[in-house]
């Protein structure tokens, strides 16, 4: 049977657990713009994903995804034998670290919304100036007989 909270309290502490690690005890300088966003433990309580970004250092570099990844690949034994010595559960949850794709499509998002913005000025601005084509009251009006 699944025990969802006991899941999400599970995964809420390895996130808390891995972050402290990668933080204090891993001396990998790939790791050190490295930031855990999200884990996922599975009902059984046997495998864990966690879900991480990579910080650039400033605006114009690059983030080092690769390395990043090597690095959580080479520190996933420590990181897991931090979590069943912190976590006490009877069988330790092995880990799979996944890039999180959410701050990539979250500017994705943001730059077609600022796209959006710019056509609808566009098209304010443009109809502000317009003028109807044709007469300026294209309804025809019903006639008016005349009075004698």
């Amino acid at each position: 049977m699944v025990d969802q909270p006991r899941a999400r309290k599970l995964a809420k502490r390895i996130s808390q657990i891995v972050a402290e690690a990668l933080e204090h005890e891993v001396k990998d300088p790939r790791l050190s713009m490295v930031t855990i966003t999200d884990t996922r433990v599975t009902g059984d309580l046997r495998e864990a994903t966690v879900y991480y970004t990579v910080m650039g250092a400033s605006l114009e570099e690059t983030p080092d995804t690769a390395g990043a990844a090597a690095a959580l690949s080479s520190a996933t034994g420590v990181l897991r034998s931090r979590v069943g010595q912190q976590t006490g559960v009877r069988h330790t949850p092995s880990l799979a670290f996944v890039l999180d794709q959410v701050p990539d499509d979250a500017r994705r998002m943001e730059d077609l919304l600022a796209a959006t913005r710019a056509s609808d000025a566009e098209v304010a601005r443009l109809a502000a100036s317009a003028s109807p084509a044709g007469e300026a009251d294209p309804y025809k009006a019903p006639r008016e007989t005349e009075a004698e």
